[in-house]
Parts: C-alpha cells; structure tokens; sequence
C-alpha cells in the first residue's frame, strides 16, 4: 500500500503522533530502484493520496526534490477563520463567537490572514506580539488575542488540515485591583437605595450573581421556602442562554435576600426583576442603579453592578468561607478564577501555621482503630 497511516512516540517517549505515509518505489530509467518515503503535509486519507499523485508525477518528470513537492493546498487563516467561526457557533456562547468574531477582525486577520496555516511561523506570532505591545495594546487584550488564535490553530490540526502548528505562547497578565464595599458600607447602600431597585441590590449583593443572570432570573427559579435559587441562564446582548461555564447552580438564600424577594414578588411577568409592563430589563436600564445607590449613601467608591458581586465573595472569604465554597457560589470554572480574593482571608495561612505548635498527635498516626488523643 502507497499510503499508510503512521504511528510512532515522541523523542520523551509518551507523546504518541500520527500522520499519513507516502511510501513509493520508484524505478529510474536505468532499471535504479529507489523508495520515496515523505510523511503527508495534511492529516487526512484523501489528501495523503493526492500527495502521493504529485510526488509519482514529479518522479516521472525529473523535478522531485524531497520535501520540495507541490504540496496539497492549505487553507490560509482568513479562509480557515470562517469555519472556525462556524464550530464556534455550535459549541461556544453567543458573546464567546462575538468576542472571538472581534478579535479575528480588528487584531489576526490584519496580521495573519493571508499566510497558509502550514506556513505560519513562532517568529511570526512573535513580532506580532511585540508589535500590539508597542502600540500600546493591553496586555489582558493580547493574552485573549492569543488565545483565539491558538485555539483556531489547534481546530485545524484537529480537522487534519495540517500536521502542526507553532506553540502560541501566552502572556503575563497581572490581575487586576477590584474595588468592594466593606460591611457597613455595604448596609448603607441597602438603606439608601431607591425603593424600587432595592430588591434588585440586595439580591446582587447577597447571592453574587452576575448582571445578566440577574436580569434573566425568573420566579420559577426562585424556591422561597427552601430559600434557594437556581442560576439556569443568563442574558448577553438581548440574548438568554446558559450560564458562564455551561451548567446550572444553586446559591441558598439568607434571611435578608428572602424577605427582599418575598416582598418583591408580584404578577407581571415570569422575570424576577423587570418592567412595570413585565418585560425583562436590559443591561442598559440597570447600569446605573449601583452608582446612583453610591451616591445617594454618600460613598466615596463608586461602584458598579458587577462590583455587587466582588463585595459578597470578599465579605464570604473575610468571614471564612473557603475559597473551594465560594468557587461553586460563584459559578466559577477553575480556582485560580476565585484565588484572587485569597489576600482576603489572612487568618487562614496564620491557622494553618499554628497547627504546627499543636501538642496533639492526629489520630492517623496513632495504633489502633480506637486509639486515644495523646499527649507528648
């Protein structure tokens, strides 16, 4: 067989690789043997055959030079970024497509669009890195340029379009400061708030869900006698969908965020907070309710409504909640996400330390299984 699907493991010896063989024997007009073995510049069966079409014609016409065929056409990034887009679509969240539609148009394209994805080099991505720094392009911004970009890469080699691509390496990206209200700033807020955004407040401030879970919460996500709420969507761009992360959570409710909600609850419509007509509100019709709230408190911070929810994780972690609890409180997907609140809690590491002077041995060390606490 001409071509053969081919396996073989890495120089460490654990990374196992595959790719489509052209093996030929040729034979020369002076009767020469000669076997041409060349692995397929793109990973699929059909393209492996259509390689191994123009290595037989380059031998029969004198002009094959090894490695220097002319290989089956690969797309470029800007012919390849349409289907990226378009498994985006399937399985990413409408604002995660529009975020990456942004940054293939105003950052990648205008860099990489024309070059093949086989031809796009490290020291290409490189310069361009350098080059969006020098411009003054935030470092947040190029770390989530980078990203798409590695991520349409690495879609191409699962599609088999090419063997490889070149490591995108990411950038250092220092978190950065949030601002939150402290306990009693956080009372004073409550008690100034408009009467009819007070609920809407408390809420935020209590349950830490972001804006558009907040805006698309329906009373029948609401289970005011188990006081608890289960966060099924969220709103982006006039859009609802699931939440951040994919999946549905619950957060139980205290007793001030109940009475609020108890005392909010009423009939025109299915949404928690809405319209007087009750249609569901939009971003734009609540992104000053926490500021004015600031103002009319005399606070000197001036808060946003996100910063609702930076307030109840920090007031969770001061008063010692850990950091694994409040991660699933707030929906987030990895605990590096929450460890940003840490610097918040400085009694644990002091905890921890003690722990050491304690005089007690732990019960795994002692003989046993009804062994007794002993005292050194």
């Amino acid at each position: 067989m001409s071509v053969r699907r081919r396996k073989w493991k890495d120089r460490t010896g654990t990374v196992v690789r595959e790719a489509w063989e052209v093996s030929i024997v040729h034979v020369a007009v002076d009767g020469e043997k000669r076997r041409i073995r060349e692995l397929s510049p793109s990973n699929t069966r059909l393209d492996a055959e259509k390689w191994e079409r123009q290595i037989r014609k380059a031998l029969v016409d004198g002009t094959y030079r090894r490695g220097a065929t002319a290989a089956v056409e690969v797309p470029t990034v800007a012919e390849f970024a349409e289907r990226f887009i378009e498994w985006s679509e399937v399985h990413n969240k409408p604002s995660s497509v529009y975020a990456k539609r942004c940054a293939l148009k105003e950052h990648l394209l205008p860099a990489f669009g024309r070059i093949r994805l086989n031809a796009l080099s490290p020291l290409a991505i490189e310069s361009f890195k350098a080059e969006k720094r020098r411009a003054g392009l935030k470092a947040k911004t190029l770390r989530n340029q980078l990203a798409v970009l590695s991520k349409l890469l690495n879609l191409a080699v699962e599609l088999g379009l090419v063997m490889q691509v070149p490591r995108v390496r990411g950038i250092r990206v220092e978190e950065p400061d949030f601002e939150f209200l402290d306990f009693d700033e956080a009372d004073r807020l409550v008690d100034a708030a408009r009467h009819e955004w007070r609920a809407f407040i408390i809420t935020g401030l209590r349950t830490g869900l972001r804006v558009g879970e907040l805006l698309a919460l329906r009373w029948d996500d609401v289970d005011l006698k188990a006081r608890r709420i289960t966060v099924r969507r969220t709103l982006w761009n006039g859009q609802e969908g699931s939440p951040k992360g994919g999946r549905a959570r619950r957060v139980d409710l205290g007793e001030q965020v109940s009475a609020a909600l108890a005392a909010n609850r009423h009939l025109r419509g299915p949404y928690v907070f809405c319209r007087r007509d009750g249609r569901r509100l939009s971003h734009s019709e609540v992104k000053d309710v926490v500021p004015d709230a600031c103002r009319r408190a005399g606070l000197a911070k001036r808060m946003t409504t996100h910063g609702l929810r930076h307030t109840f994780a920090s007031h969770l972690i001061m008063r010692g909640v850990t950091l694994v609890a409040v991660k699933e409180l707030l929906g987030h997907a990895h605990i590096s996400t929450t460890m940003r609140y840490a610097h918040l809690a400085p009694s644990a590491t002091r905890d921890a330390v003690r722990l050491l002077d304690s005089r007690v041995e732990p019960a795994w060390n002692q003989s046993g299984p009804e062994a007794e606490t002993v005292e050194r």
